[in-house]
């Protein structure tokens, strides 16, 4: 099942605040043997988010939403996702007795509104300020402040999809390539790849940055069992193109590695 995010707020989109949800989230997935597919950024246009909320909901992914669950006018994916999904707004239990029991006296209409998930949604445990997010299928709203949405996202995970942890194990290898440009590597890239069905071929290039010589970071992930044949590979055909290429982090042999 394919993991991917969703980013809500017009302070993103504008600069206002740099975005830290993502790289956490990849973090998170990476503790558990999981790995992030996608990522949407959105401003806090309702017809946007209702369309892409639509587009996903019709598909298998797992997806955290952040941001846009308050009781605020620029506060949309609530009322999005139950259009969405073709359902009313309705008052959740659960989420409304933990707003209850924090404000008392002083809970107003206003604050109930955050209890108002998409009807059939269940909720998820905010332990910071008791204000719940919600799950809808494969779909989890939390906020967008950190602090909340992080261990929210983390309960989801432990919860709902501990089955998938660590069930996919993925291998990484690489090297450093030299005097070769990704057009001349490419019927290379594409041979091992289709020749190694569990594993993807990349290449990072560079162009000199920070002073460092021009070099090309070419690699396979996947199947650590075809991980080492498949880097072999790679490194016979650079050095049959007439490149040079380095392990990362391993000067090149005397003579060169490849060469």
């Amino acid at each position: 099942m394919p993991i991917g995010a969703i980013i809500i707020g017009d302070e993103i989109m504008r600069g206002k605040r740099q975005d830290k949800h993502m790289a956490q989230l990849i973090a998170i997935l990476r503790s558990r043997g999981l790995t992030l597919a996608w990522c949407h950024y959105l401003g806090d246009n309702p017809e946007l988010i209702t369309a892409t909320l639509k587009r996903t909901f019709a598909g298998p992914d797992i997806v955290f939403s952040f941001g846009g669950i308050g009781a605020t006018p620029d506060d949309h994916t609530r009322a999005c996702a139950a259009a969405a999904a073709g359902v009313p707004l309705a008052l959740h239990p659960e989420a409304e007795a933990e707003i209850r029991g924090r404000f008392g006296a002083d809970t107003t209409p206003n604050r109930l509104k955050m209890a108002e998930f998409p009807r059939g949604a269940s909720s998820i445990p905010n332990d910071y300020n008791r204000i719940r997010g919600f799950s809808l299928g494969e779909h989890h709203f939390v906020p967008g402040f950190p602090i909340m949405a992080w261990p929210m996202v983390e309960w989801v995970l432990d919860q709902r999809y501990a089955h998938l942890f660590h069930r996919q194990a993925e291998a990484e290898a690489s090297i450093m390539v030299y005097d070769s440009a990704e057009s001349t590597l490419t019927p290379l890239m594409e041979a091992v790849e289709s020749k190694y069905r569990g594993l993807k071929v990349f290449s990072l290039p560079s162009v000199g940055e920070e002073g460092r010589r021009r070099h090309i970071e070419l690699g396979v992930r996947g199947a650590p069992e075809e991980v080492p044949a498949a880097i072999e590979e790679l490194r016979r055909g650079v050095t049959g193109l007439g490149g040079t290429w380095e392990v990362q982090g391993v000067p090149p042999a005397s003579g060169g590695a490849g060469s």
